[in-house]
This record gives structure tokens, C-alpha cells and sequence, in this order.
């Protein structure tokens, strides 16, 4: 009941549908934000989404690569459809030739966080870049955690299991038209350390786009797989050094990060337990922490803009 004490409501007009709903906003504690991790294809984007339709929420994409525009098969861009009209900030908004680093990151970051947060909305940062979020989170003058509290969830699939996933995943954007999307950026002087030429499957296709004008069909075909392994090799090690970086923030820096282990939700892929896997063993275990996580009542300086907070939220709330 202490929690009750210390809030007040006011309403939330969520213009897209016209819903109204009652929101608690905590007095006297640090702004809230949930940090969603993981390796890349592990499901981050589609756990994103369920928790911002259950807490009202903004989401920041943090993947390099994602926030230029364009290559939306190459860079696996999450669609307009799959979004659900949950707002997405950073999302294919910087210039593709742009020399983007982690310190504008942080800068479009933190305003995009702060417009959220002081409109009653839950922040949702999520990408592969943890070098990124490293970044907003500690930076030097610690100016983050002084303003935010966090909740890091980290969605973790058995490499084994993530390497096999990925390889289909590359075949599927080669059948989606990552070639093609490929060949319309093409430039033989490009620079492929700056922009969005950085993204996996661009320098992998050079060789390929620089001989299918002179080779004939079986010799250009030979490039071509040769380029889809060399990515699909790139995806798992991308893979394996984004678990690494993880791993040391949770083990070395102590972030309180926690695991959500969707190895089995992949194992079961296109089955029918598929779908009741995830909503048992990722969807409802991390729903549950950012429940508790919203509920607490942390000490702090700054203003009492905090998470919106649904009617079912509140009364799980006031039951605790």
C-alpha cells in the first residue's frame, strides 16, 4: 500500500484508437526505461512489441546498422506491419553515408528517452549494439543512471541452435531480395567502413557485384554462394561477439541483467508449440519483471515522470 501513498493519476489520451487509460505516475523516484538484449535474430524486436502493447510504450531502436535508411531486408528491419503502430524512434532515419558513432547515438538516444518518459510513456531500448547502449548506460558523467532507472532483459538462444537459425534466416533475405537491395547501393569506390555500407551482406557481395557483368552464369553462381556463406559466417560471429559483450556487462560491470532463454521457442519453429513456448518461456516471464520492475519504488532526484501504466498493471500493484 506504500506504493499507493505515493502516486497520483491523471489519463493518458492514446490518440491512435481514441483509449483512454488510467495512469499512476510514482513521486519522487527516477524516470523508468526497460533495455532489451540479445544476439541478433533472437527475437527482440517481436518481445519489443508485446511488452509496448501491454505497457504503454515508445520503442528506441540501438542497432547500428537499423538506424540509417534503407537495405531494410539486408539491415532486417522490423516492417510497418509488424510494428503494430508502436512508435519506433531511430529506426532507418540517419543518412546512409553518415560517419554515425556511439556519442550521436547517445544524443538522439536521450532526447528520444526523455520525450517519452515526460509524456507518461515507458521507454523501450532495443538492438544488438551493446556497445551502444554501453554507452548511453555509463556514460562518464554518469548522467544516465542519475535520471533513469533500468531494466535490462537479455533474450539468450543456445548458439548451436542460434548459428542453424541464422543460416535459414540469410536465405530468406537472399529470397526477400537482399541482392538486389544490394546491387542498388553499389559502388565500386565505396568506403565499406563508413554508413550503412558496414551492414553484413554488402561487403560480402563486392566480389560477386564486381564480376556478374564479365562472368558467365555458372562462374557468377559459384561468387554468389561463396558471398552467402561468408555472410551467414559474418551473422554467427556477430552473433557470438554480441553474447560476449553481454556476458561482460552482466559478469564483469555487474549489470543486473536478466536472462530470458528462448532456446526452446527455436527449437520448435514452425510447429504448433512454437507459439505457446514463447508466450510460456519469454513473453509472460519478462512481462512479469517489468511488472515488478514498474511497481517498485526507488529513491531519487529526479521528476516523477515514469512508465505508463495499464488499469491491470495498477491493480496487480496496489494487490502487492
Amino acid at each position: 500500500m506504500s506504493i499507493c501513498q505515493q502516486t497520483h493519476h491523471h489519463v493518458l489520451d492514446i490518440s491512435a484508437g481514441g483509449l483512454k487509460m488510467d495512469i499512476v505516475t510514482p513521486r519522487w523516484q527516477k524516470a523508468k526505461a526497460v533495455i532489451l538484449m540479445g544476439a541478433t535474430g533472437t527475437g527482440k524486436s517481436r518481445l519489443s512489441i508485446e511488452l509496448a502493447t501491454q505497457f504503454p510504450s515508445e520503442i528506441i531502436n540501438s542497432d547500428k546498422m537499423q538506424i540509417y535508411k534503407g537495405l531494410e531486408v539486408t539491415t532486417n528491419k522490423i516492417t510497418e506491419e509488424e510494428r503494430s503502430g508502436i512508435p519506433h524512434h531511430l529506426l532507418g532515419e540517419v543518412n546512409p553515408n553518415a560517419d554515425f558513432i556511439a556519442k550521436d547515438f547517445c544524443n538522439m538516444a536521450s532526447l528520444a528517452i526523455e520525450s517519452i518518459s515526460t509524456r507518461g510513456l515507458l521507454p523501450i531500448i532495443v538492438g544488438g549494439s551493446n556497445s551502444y547502449i554501453e554507452a548511453l548506460v555509463d556514460d562518464a558523467d554518469f548522467r544516465f543512471r542519475s535520471k533513469y532507472e533500468c531494466c535490462f532483459l537479455w533474450v539468450d538462444v543456445s548458439m548451436t541452435v542460434l548459428n542453424e537459425f541464422l543460416h535459414k534466416r540469410v536465405d530468406e533475405m537472399v529470397g526477400n531480395g537482399m541482392v538486389d537491395e544490394v546491387r542498388k547501393i553499389f559502388d565500386p569506390y565505396a568506403d565499406y567502413s563508413r554508413g550503412i555500407r558496414r551492414s553484413i551482406g554488402v561487403p560480402e557481395l563486392d566480389k560477386y557485384l564486381r564480376a556478374e557483368v564479365f562472368l558467365n552464369g555458372e562462374n557468377c553462381d559459384r561468387l554468389l554462394l561463396e558471398a552467402i556463406r561468408e555472410i551467414k559466417y559474418n551473422n554467427c560471429k556477430l552473433a557470438r561477439r554480441q553474447l560476449e559483450k553481454i556476458r561482460r556487462l552482466k559478469n564483469v560491470k555487474g549489470w543486473n541483467i536478466h536472462r530470458i532463454d528462448a532456446t526452446q521457442v527455436f527449437l520448435n519453429r514452425g510447429n504448433r508449440k512454437e507459439e505457446e513456448l514463447w508466450k510460456k518461456q519469454v513473453a509472460r516471464p519478462s512481462s512479469a519483471i517489468v511488472r515488478e520492475f514498474l511497481c517498485s519504488v526507488t529513491a531519487g532526484k529526479a521528476p516523477a515522470a515514469t512508465a505508463g501504466m495499464t488499469k491491470d498493471y495498477v491493480a496487480q500493484c496496489l494487490v502487492s
